[in-house]
C-alpha cells in the first residue's frame, strides 16, 4: 500500500512537472499560455472577411477559465491574422483568478465558467466607472469525466455513482454500484484514484451544480469553485487534471472535452434516465444548453442550466463560459479591441469554431442578445 501511494505521488509530481514545462515552453507574453487540443492544429477557422477590426489597436490582455482556452487560442489566431498590429493575450489560469484580475483592472475582460457573484459585481463597480461587470455567455460545452482503467474501454455511470466516487465512498472499480451500471464489462479491483482541480475553478463549481441537482442525497456539498470533498488528489488547470488521468491507472477526473480528445482519454457515458446513456460531445451538450434560460437582468446574460435533464441525447454535465466585461466604464484604450474581438467570437464564424472543436455554440436566441450587449459597451 505504501509503495502504491509512493508511485501515485511520484506520478503526480511528474505530471506537475510536465504541465509546468508545457507552460514555460509555450508561453508568449504570459506565464501560462499553453496550447492544447484543437488549438494545436493551427488551422485558421475564419477568413479575414469574417472579422471586423473596427479600430482595434494595441495590446489586449485577458485571463481566466482554462476550460475555454482551446477555443480562445483559435479565436485569437484567427483574429490576429485579420487585424494586423493588434495583440490579444489570453492567460489561461482559472475562473477565480480571472475575476480577481478583472476586478483589479489588469485585464480588458475575464473568462469565467460561472456567473459573477453579487459581491464580485459590487467590487467591479470600482473598475467599471459608472457601470458594473456583466456576464456574456460565449462558450458552451460538456464537462467530460475522463477515466483510465486498464482493460476497460467503455464505462457508464449515473449521478449518484459519480458523486460517491468523488466523495470517496466508492473506492474500487469493481464496486457493485459500478458493476450494476456496466453489465458484461469486466471491471478490475483496482483502487480508484480521483483527481480534482487544486485551485478555484468554475469547472469544479459546474460539476458541483450537476451533482447537487442530480444526486442531492449523495452529494451534500454546496457548489463552489473550491473542491469541497475529501480524498482525491489535486492538479492545476484542466490540462493538469487530464495529464494525471492519462498517466495513472485506475484514475478518473473532470475537464473540458477537448483535453480528453487531445490526449486520447476515454470518457464516461452518463446514465440520465433517458433510453440510453449519453456520451460527452458538442452535439449532446448543445441539446442540454439549448434549454437554458437567461437568469441575469439588464445587460447581464447569466444563464440557468437544467442539470437534471432526461431528454434523449442531452448530456447533463455542461458548463457555459462567460466573458466578463464592464457594461459601462471600459478603458478607452482597449474598448474598441474588446468590442471587435468579442463581436468576432459571438459571430456565426466565431461560434462555428466551437462546434468544429468539441465545444457547444451558444443557442442563437441567446447569442443575438450577446451581440446586442457587445455593441452597447461603452
Amino acid at each position: 500500500m505504501k509503495l502504491q501511494r509512493k508511485n501515485m505521488l511520484r506520478a503526480s509530481a511528474l505530471g506537475a512537472l510536465v504541465v509546468s514545462g508545457a507552460l514555460v515552453l509555450s508561453a508568449c507574453g504570459s506565464d501560462d499560455n499553453t496550447t492544447d487540443g484543437a488549438a494545436a492544429s493551427g488551422k485558421p477557422s475564419a477568413a479575414a472577411g469574417d472579422i471586423k477590426c473596427d479600430g482595434a489597436k494595441g495590446k489586449l490582455l485577458a485571463s481566466g477559465s482554462s476550460a475555454q482556452k482551446n477555443a480562445v487560442d483559435l479565436w485569437v489566431k484567427n483574429y490576429m491574422a485579420a487585424c494586423s498590429g493588434v495583440e490579444v493575450n489570453y492567460k489561461s489560469s482559472s475562473s477565480g483568478e480571472g475575476i480577481v484580475a478583472f476586478n483589479q483592472g489588469t485585464v480588458g475582460f475575464a473568462g469565467s465558467d460561472s456567473a459573477l457573484k453579487p459581491e464580485a459585481v459590487e467590487e467591479s463597480k470600482k473598475i467599471c466607472t459608472g457601470g458594473q461587470g456583466v456576464d456574456l455567455p460565449m462558450v458552451g460545452g460538456p464537462i467530460a469525466l475522463g477515466f483510465n482503467v486498464a482493460g476497460v474501454d467503455k464505462l457508464n455511470l449515473d449521478a449518484t455513482t459519480i458523486a460517491n466516487i468523488f466523495n470517496d465512498k466508492i473506492k474500487k472499480w469493481d464496486d457493485e454500484a459500478i458493476k450494476k451500471l456496466n453489465p458484461g464489462v469486466t471491471l478490475p479491483s483496482t483502487a480508484i484514484q480521483h483527481f480534482h482541480r487544486s485551485e478555484d475553478s468554475g469547472t469544479t463549481e459546474n460539476l458541483g451544480k450537476y451533482l447537487k441537482a442530480a444526486a442531492p442525497e449523495a452529494w451534500t456539498y454546496e457548489a463552489a469553485k473550491k473542491w469541497p470533498a475529501p480524498g482525491g488528489l489535486g492538479a492545476t488547470g484542466s490540462a493538469g487534471v487530464a495529464t494525471q488521468v492519462k498517466q495513472v491507472d485506475g484514475s478518473i477526473g473532470y475537464f473540458e472535452l477537448s483535453y480528453a480528445s487531445a490526449q486520447g482519454i476515454k470518457t464516461v457515458d452518463v446514465n440520465t434516465g433517458a433510453a440510453a446513456p449519453v456520451k460527452a460531445s458538442s452535439e449532446s451538450a448543445s441539446k442540454a444548453i439549448a434549454a437554458a434560460k437567461i437568469a441575469g437582468t439588464g445587460s447581464d446574460l447569466a444563464l440557468k442550466l437544467d442539470y437534471t435533464t432526461k431528454a434523449e441525447g442531452a448530456y447533463p454535465i455542461v458548463l457555459v463560459t462567460y466573458e466578463v466585461v464592464c457594461d459601462k466604464g471600459n478603458k478607452p484604450e482597449t474598448l474598441s479591441t474588446v468590442k471587435s474581438f468579442l463581436n468576432y467570437t459571438a459571430s456565426d464564424a466565431g461560434q462555428k469554431v466551437l462546434s468544429d472543436n468539441g465545444y457547444a455554440p451558444i443557442p442563437a436566441e441567446i447569442n443575438t442578445k450577446v451581440r446586442e450587449v457587445i455593441n452597447s459597451l461603452s
